[in-house]
């Protein structure tokens, strides 16, 4: 099948560029807002069901790694049958499961909820919807529009946890579930009717496109064997590993470890559920200006150096994180050093892999990546779950993960032999 024809004549673009971003933006809000929410659900499951907080973890870290694995064959999906009906199936399938949690009395269905259900789903509502959009709709300012989009992830779980915890305290444990339930089946139907799928439907060119631009041919394969070609493709070179094993560290030192835990570490030291998440929130506002930021810096500076000194400062701050006080004074400093930090890499680490692999393999291979970033969350949801009932402390996880972070930090600068830098056209500024 032929590339659809692309008329130059074209009224009202920003809209249908404004309107594909937001609506990128707001479904992976809400995506990263429910699989945030184990966190809030942790310390009301284990006072009013008397399930353990090691048990709860280790749902919290399958859900996180369906979510990473789920990403490469929906990221084929999206080039298969389309954007749209992949995330509006995938947005029916997470206010589905939640729905029925709020029956939940065992801690099994907990986990077909919450673990595999929900993973499942926003498995498909990820950074590869973000970078799918990003490639189909862009050619100038990938990296700026990507940190925009990759800043949605983190504050969707860090912005909506105070009222998520409120809903939590002053209602119980299923009071947050039936309000991403609703979240979700009330934006499904908004993206089956708003959501463009190509910008050549509309007549456009991909945003900074010279005018001979031709789109690729859609996919003759699979989705199945795309994601597992793209995998097999990718493995044998250097580059893929180290973007896979710094992606691991990501997920490692912030989903996994502080999108988790933050709140019982919090506890530990008397602080209630409210106040934490509010200072998680504060994160999630960070994340927005200091991800945004990272992706306008992706598109005029060197990946490579940007990775260091994300990791880097990273792995640093959680070091210290155990041996300060955490008085309101020590834990606003850290809220705003790391929310800065939270997501910063996804850009970065995009430019690197659309080099690395080129356009068309890139959404998949960087969906493989992400599945890197979701192991590492999913490794530390459940260590520090484990060490925090073994040893009545969080010191050591969050130790282990700031050197996490520094060793990340040297990897970057192996990835690619030469300089990365983002190009903008002339024009696109």
């Amino acid at each position: 099948m032929s590339p659809l024809p692309v008329s130059r004549k074209v009224s009202r673009p920003a809209y249908a560029f404004v309107g594909v971003v937001g609506l990128t933006f707001l479904s992976l809000l809400v995506s990263a807002g429910v699989r945030a929410t184990p966190g809030v659900l942790m310390m009301p499951l284990q006072m009013e069901l008397g399930w353990s907080r090691a048990g709860i973890s280790a749902t919290a870290a399958f859900g996180i790694f369906l979510y990473g694995f789920v990403g490469p064959f929906s990221a084929a999906l999206m080039q298969a049958v389309g954007i749209r009906r992949t995330l509006v199936g995938a947005l029916l399938l997470i206010g589905g499961a939640s729905f029925l949690s709020l029956f939940m009395t065992q801690p099994w269905q907990f986990f077909v909820t919450w673990g595999m259900l929900t993973g499942l789903g926003t498995g498909a509502v990820a950074m590869v919807l973000g970078a799918t959009v990003v490639n189909r709709w862009f050619v100038a300012r990938r990296g700026t529009v990507m940190g925009l989009l990759a800043a949605s992830t983190a504050t969707g779980s860090l912005f909506f946890l105070p009222a998520l915890a409120a809903l939590a305290h002053d209602h119980g444990w299923r009071a947050p579930v039936l309000a991403v339930t609703i979240a979700c089946l009330v934006l499904a139907p908004l993206v089956a009717l708003l959501l463009p799928e190509h910008p050549e439907r509309l007549g456009l060119l991909p945003h900074g496109a010279p005018p001979d631009y031709v789109s690729p041919p859609p996919p003759d394969r699979n989705p199945l064997h795309m994601a597992v070609g793209a995998l097999r493709d990718a493995v044998p070179k250097r580059d893929f590993w180290f973007l896979f094993l710094t992606f691991f560290v990501c997920g490692f030192t912030t989903n996994g470890l502080i999108g988790t835990h933050f709140i019982a570490i919090c506890a530990d030291h008397g602080i209630g559920e409210v106040p934490a998440a509010g200072y998680l929130a504060m994160m999630g506002l960070c994340d927005l200006f200091g991800t945004t930021l990272s992706g306008w810096l992706t598109d005029r500076t060197d990946a490579r150096w940007l990775l260091f000194s994300y990791y880097g400062l990273r792995g640093l701050s959680l070091v210290a994180l155990p041996f300060c006080d955490f008085s309101p004074g020590s834990l606003t400093v850290f809220g705003i050093f790391y929310g800065l930090d939270w997501i910063a890499t996804v850009p970065p680490t995009l430019r690197l892999a659309n080099v690395a692999f080129g356009e068309r393999a890139a959404p998949m291979v960087f969906g493989w990546v992400v599945f890197g970033h979701q192991i590492g969350a999913a490794c530390a949801a459940s260590l520090a779950g484990l060490l925090r009932q073994a040893q009545g402390s969080y010191r050591d996880m969050l130790v282990l993960a700031g050197c996490a972070g520094v060793l990340a930090a040297l990897m970057a600068l192996g990835i690619g032999r030469a300089p990365v830098r983002g190009t903008v056209p002339a024009g696109a500024r």
